[in-house]
């Protein structure tokens, strides 16, 4: 679903595929990221996301104008996960937040692997 923001002079629609590409692009900007995942790890089977399918790791939600980002990831071996998981939460909400104008609400972060 889309997100409205209107004013005096008109109004923007932020879709869903936009805001999960700002994010998805937000989270691979961030150290400790090797990729995107998909968002659900058939038998164990994490397929590894870059490039144009970067929104495909990303889910938008929204609620009384409010966004809820659910992002899937997966990290390289040796570095602190809870690092940088709160760093690409931090990240996502700053970046989303500037660009949009829009709150974000929360932002969750699943890994779903780790990468040498």
């Amino acid at each position: 679903m889309a997100v409205v923001q209107q004013n005096s002079y008109g109004k923007i629609v932020y879709s869903d595929e936009f805001l999960s590409n700002l994010a998805g692009l937000a989270t691979m900007d961030c150290y400790g990221i090797v990729g995107m995942s998909s968002q659900k790890a058939i038998d164990g089977i994490v397929e590894l996301l870059k490039g144009e399918n970067l929104n495909k790791g990303v889910i938008i939600n929204t609620e009384n104008d409010a966004i809820n980002i659910a992002l899937y990831v997966i990290v390289e071996y040796g570095v602190s996960i809870a690092a940088v998981a709160s760093n690409v939460i931090d990240t996502v909400k700053y970046r989303v937040e500037k660009i949009t104008g829009l709150n974000v609400n929360r932002v969750d972060v699943t890994i779903n692997g780790i990468r040498v």
